[in-house]
């Protein structure tokens, strides 16, 4: 429990008790004390001048002794806590009533003296205790003279040794007692305030810590839910705080569940990359061993055939890194777009002249549909030229011989559709949601065009998601396909 938040604050409220209480006792002592000594000083303000004033102590200039002892026996029946001293002019002690060795001090200070007969100071004023050489003890003072000369001062000790023991009998009586023990019970219902007020303060951070540790102890599968955590302007910082944590543990296992879809991604991706490029590979080699090995053997026109099918699949190992290299770089973080506006017909026309002898050379028709005056768009044209080549490769892949291909342009409030539609074979309706995944390709039997990686489409499809935008796909087996993405048209 001490290593708990709640533990570190009753310890320090358990100090900070216990420190009060220390201090609360010694300030009720020590005024107790000074309140005794100021109601006994005023009490007995004017006891030595009525003393000078009644009875004679100074006879010739020297001290009348037995007035003296006579004196303080009287006072000793009515108040036994005083002691008599009679002082010269310069603070020596002349005469006392004490027995031999108990007085330890041969002078007195004068100023605490003056200050009582003057009035100058606030009681209690306490001068020295002739019996202690350390102690200092409220008294009552009055000058002695003789005619007009100071012959010296009468100063009478008020709380002598007996008082002391009175004064700790006091302090041990029934009301300071109760006193103090009403001090302690105040402190100690504080105490009992101040537990229950912090653990009821901080039952939300245990419940807070209780649930960190089960999302914890759980590998972050699943975010917290903490409850209904007060929301605005009646919320405090726990609050916040509580639902700041939940958001982070969605954010958390959203993060993780990225991170385990982006990993089992890359190890897909491995896997297919590897079986992608073992194809050619190994028949590249296997059509180069041959030549190797039956070098003599094979006619001219048999040569040529397997160095065709060598470079065959040569270009396709290098078009497919290519492609992967391509998309690589549009997947990263740091790449860039270089948006200007354009001319999104002239760029039709040009890519359709780029594929009109490939579209020819499969039997296949290659037509265009754009409107007089369709504005610019905004977008890089380099990467949207490269979308429209690679729908169109899809298209002529698919399409048999005698089929149609049509690139169109629609404009539109805002931004014009681009449309590239075939007449080939179509595409199954289960297999639409898979034909944007790399290395993806529907069955070879939809098409008689060559063979390709499978990342043209997911190359066409990141191209326009940095560009904010989708493509879509209409496609009916026996009926063709139709696939067709929007630009904003530029300011």
């Amino acid at each position: 429990m001490a290593r708990t938040l709640y533990g570190k604050l009753v310890a320090a409220l358990f100090a900070l008790v216990a420190t009060i209480s220390l201090i609360y006792v010694a300030l009720t002592v020590t005024t107790t004390r000074l309140y005794l000594q100021e109601v006994n000083q005023k009490l007995n303000q004017t006891l030595a001048a009525g003393i000078v004033a009644e009875t004679p102590l100074l006879q010739g200039g020297s001290v009348d002794q037995a007035a003296f002892e006579g004196l303080f026996h009287s006072l000793m029946v009515i108040n036994p806590s005083i002691e008599l001293y009679l002082i010269d002019p310069e603070g020596a002690i002349l005469s006392y009533n004490a027995p031999p060795g108990r007085v330890r001090r041969g002078r007195v200070s004068l100023a605490p003296i003056r200050a009582f007969i003057d009035g100058t100071e606030e009681f209690p004023i306490r001068g020295d205790d002739p019996r202690d050489p350390q102690g200092r003890k409220v008294f009552s003072a009055a000058e002695l003279r003789e005619g007009d000369r100071l012959a010296g001062y009468l100063y009478v000790v008020l709380g002598g040794e007996a008082f002391d023991s009175v004064a700790r009998m006091i302090q041990d009586s029934y009301i300071l007692r109760l006193a103090v023990g009403v001090g302690l019970a105040s402190l100690a219902l504080a105490l009992i305030a101040g537990l229950v007020s912090f653990n009821w303060l901080t039952r939300r951070l245990r419940r807070l810590s209780a649930a960190v540790e089960a999302f914890k102890q759980g590998e972050f599968q699943a975010a917290m839910s903490l409850g209904p955590w007060r929301r605005g302007p009646r919320g405090d910082e726990i609050d916040e705080l509580g639902i700041t944590v939940e958001r982070m543990s969605q954010r958390i296992v959203e993060q993780i569940r990225q991170l385990r879809h982006a990993d089992a991604t890359r190890r897909e991706l491995i896997a297919n990359i590897s079986h992608e490029l073992r194809t050619p590979l190994t028949s590249l080699q296997g059509y180069l061993e041959t030549l190797m090995i039956k070098e003599g053997e094979l006619s001219e026109a048999e040569r040529r055939h397997y160095l065709d099918l060598a470079a065959k699949h040569g270009q396709r190992l290098n078009q497919l890194i290519a492609e992967l290299f391509e998309l690589a770089m549009l997947e990263s973080q740091g790449r860039e777009l270089h948006f200007e506006p354009f001319s999104l017909a002239e760029l039709v026309q040009d890519v359709a002249q780029k594929f009109e002898l490939e579209a020819e050379k499969h039997g296949l028709t290659l037509e265009t549909e754009i409107p007089a005056g369709a504005p610019f768009v905004s977008g890089d044209i380099a990467l949207i030229e490269r979308v429209l080549e690679n729908l169109i490769e899809n298209a002529i892949k698919y399409t048999p011989k005698g089929g149609r291909i049509r690139l169109s342009l629609v404009p539109g409030p805002g931004c014009i559709a681009a449309r590239v539609s075939d007449t080939g074979v179509g595409i199954p309706a289960d297999e639409i949601p898979h034909i944007f995944e790399r290395f993806y390709r529907v069955e070879k039997s939809r098409g008689e065009g060559p063979e390709g990686t499978g990342l043209g489409l997911a190359i066409a499809r990141r191209i326009l998601e940095l560009h904010g935008s989708s493509i879509a796909v209409e496609s009916k087996p026996g009926d063709g396909t139709s696939f067709s993405f929007e630009l904003p048209t530029a300011a």
